[in-house]
């Protein structure tokens, strides 16, 4: 039996403005999902083009209170349960979130459906702190759409956002996971590290200071393209050359949270990163 998947994140933002961004349909809007409708104690649910099944709404709420939010998610046939708790942290809020019914393996490999919640909850969570920090969000991953595509400002000048993406050890900071990198076109990008992966996916172009791209096999191809926006930088993030009848959703999100951390990574180099322990 897979155990069921946890993790945890914290903001500035006190506990009732996090509860009111986990509870308001508007504001659920803003970070979550398309379409949001929210009666409580009775009702709890999203849906829409940035929610995996998101045709129509898939959720049944089973618990609501000051600090806990706990509602069933029915996913590929297969029901799960997701939970939301808060704590106060030094003025601040932690947040828990635990889901079951994922495994991370499957997800990797892109299997089943209710395997995207694995990543799709760092890539909302990520949403969710940006909010109730007053931050811009990263994006979302359009499960309805054909495009695997989004596009983010960051305030930091150009060099060094490539820096970040192209620097073993940078991405390694930013990203949380070991990474090892060799910097020309035909080097490898090895997620875990060389150790663990000697092959890696490969670099396949790359200009200094304005893109580079790599080419994971199945999941296709991810393109970052850099270019100078009122003395930061917009980054265009594209992923490409996927089989459109398997898009790599549970990649896509994982890669989208990604640049959630590298934006605070150069935005704010003396912050606490947003994970915590789980």
């Amino acid at each position: 039996m897979t155990e069921p998947m946890k993790i945890v994140a914290r903001t500035s933002a006190p506990i009732k403005e996090v509860r009111q961004a986990l509870t308001d349909p508007a504001l659920i809007r803003e970070w979550l999902a398309e379409h949001a409708r929210v009666e409580l104690p009775g009702r709890y649910e999203f849906w829409g083009r940035y929610t995996p099944e998101g045709d129509a709404p898939h959720q049944r709420l089973l618990h609501v209170d000051d600090d806990t939010l706990r509602y069933a998610w029915t996913l590929g046939g297969v029901e799960t349960t997701t939970e939301f708790s808060l704590a106060e942290e030094d003025g601040g809020t932690l947040i828990t979130v635990v889901q079951t019914g994922v495994d991370p393996e499957a997800a990797r490999r892109g299997e089943g459906i209710q395997n995207v919640l694995f990543t799709f909850w760092y890539l909302a969570v990520a949403n969710l702190v940006d909010r109730v920090e007053g931050r811009p969000v990263t994006g979302w991953c359009d499960f309805a759409g054909g495009e695997l595509r989004s596009e983010v400002l960051i305030a930091a000048a150009r060099d060094e956002v490539f820096d970040a993406l192209t620097d073993g050890k940078k991405a390694t900071e930013w990203f949380g996971y070991p990474i090892e990198i060799e910097p020309f076109v035909g080097g490898r990008y090895a997620m875990g590290g060389f150790e663990n992966d000697p092959v890696g996916a490969k670099i396949v172009e790359l200009e200094p200071g304005r893109k580079a791209s790599v080419d994971w096999g199945v999941p296709g191809i991810t393109t970052w393209e850099l270019a100078d926006s009122d003395g930061g930088t917009r980054l265009t993030f594209v992923q490409s050359g996927f089989d459109r009848e398997n898009p790599p959703f549970a990649a896509w999100c994982g890669s989208l949270s990604g640049v959630a951390q590298l934006r605070r990574y150069l935005e704010f180099p003396d912050r606490r990163p947003i994970w915590a322990e789980a």
